[in-house]
């Protein structure tokens, strides 16, 4: 079992920065993939950015790709989500979710992840 904990979320104006981190902890030996995802009331969750155990592959959403950076520390099993240049519509709640892997690493779905953590919300004023 690996248990998941975002944290780093908070209330901040439009065109400022967080940065959300995923700690994992239990049984964090082989590769594992890490995606943060997000979701509004009343919406469908929606994945943000992906990595690969290496960090060496990254994916991103459309909606955040040049804004968001998804990046990893295996010593300390915390992946991070830097957000820059946030706007009021990334507020919503994010969460992220790990999945064990072989072979090489390629985009796994939403439906594919094996851990969630319980999730952090992110506010972004206008």
């Amino acid at each position: 079992q690996v248990q998941l904990v975002e944290s780093g979320g908070g209330l901040v104006q439009a065109g400022g920065s967080l940065r959300l981190s995923c700690a994992a902890s239990g049984r964090t030996y082989g590769n594992y993939g890490v995606g943060w995802f997000r979701q509004v009331p009343g919406k469908e969750r929606e994945p943000v950015a992906a990595i690969s155990w290496s960090g060496g592959t990254a994916y991103y959403a459309q909606s955040v790709s040049g804004r968001f950076t998804i990046s990893r520390d295996n010593a300390k099993n915390t992946v991070y989500l830097q957000m820059n240049s946030l706007k009021p519509e990334d507020t919503a709640v994010y969460y992220c979710a790990a999945k064990y892997y072989s072979g090489s690493y390629s985009y796994i779905p939403l439906q594919e992840y094996t851990y969630w953590g319980q999730g952090t919300q992110v506010t972004v004023s206008s």
